[in-house]
């Protein structure tokens, strides 16, 4: 009998990554996943249920989460359905269609910089009736990275410090900005801002960052998946 290879036990398949129709078909069912997730992730820090109907959901969900059988994505590994970096990621957990975590934030070009809009949820509540202020710097940590690649240098967070002007309003629409305001070597400085969509002009949050590009050997080191 030959031996089975020791690298087939513990090392996954490489995944097979879908392209065109066969790529718009999987990233438009994740998306739809990911929205019934998020509403029965809303559902559930609402709901005033009794116990009872609790563990029979419990036991649902249990069940449901049996069914998502098949091949499991090792850590540091890039989703098939991915473009990495600067591209598509359906599992962000800020702009992400894909997770139950994510707003998700819809993000776009603007002027010198970047505009994400979402509108977060009773899930991201920190004080009663607003978002949770990590939430807001997870927010601006994403974006401000996003404004990095806009600008032909893709870099990774050294530093971020905020400012919370005032509380950021659950279940309203959100405008998050980000921008790069200057380079130095290796360094790459950026602003960042969350208002309410309907009134810009006022400002929520604030945040400075500093962002690093990675050289070339050490970007390999801590992402040796990518293309």
């Amino acid at each position: 009998m030959n031996p089975v290879p020791t690298e087939s036990l513990t090392t996954p398949p490489d995944p097979v990554r879908p392209t065109g129709e066969e790529l718009d078909r999987q990233r438009a069912a994740i998306a739809a996943l990911g929205h019934e997730l998020r509403a029965l992730v809303d559902a559930t820090v609402r709901t005033a249920t009794p116990p009872e109907v609790l563990h029979r959901m419990t036991d649902e969900v249990r069940r449901l989460t049996g069914q998502l059988t098949g091949r499991r994505r090792a850590r540091a590994e890039i989703p098939a359905v991915d473009e990495f970096p600067g591209g598509v990621r359906m599992y962000s957990p800020v702009s992400g269609p894909g997770s139950p975590l994510a707003p998700p934030m819809r993000v776009t070009p603007d002027g010198d910089g970047v505009v994400g809009h979402c509108t977060l949820g009773i899930a991201h509540e920190g004080p009663p009736g607003y978002v949770h202020g990590g939430m807001s710097a997870m927010l601006l940590d994403e974006l401000m990275g996003w404004a990095c690649y806009a600008a032909g240098t893709p870099a990774m967070t050294v530093s971020l410090r905020m400012c919370y002007r005032r509380p950021v309003p659950l279940e309203t629409p959100l405008r998050v900005h980000a921008h790069v305001t200057g380079t130095e070597d290796r360094k790459i400085f950026v602003a960042g801002s969350i208002s309410a969509a309907a009134d810009p002009s006022v400002t929520l949050v604030t945040a400075d960052g500093v962002f690093v590009t990675p050289d070339p050997d050490r970007a390999r080191a801590l992402f040796p998946n990518t293309p």
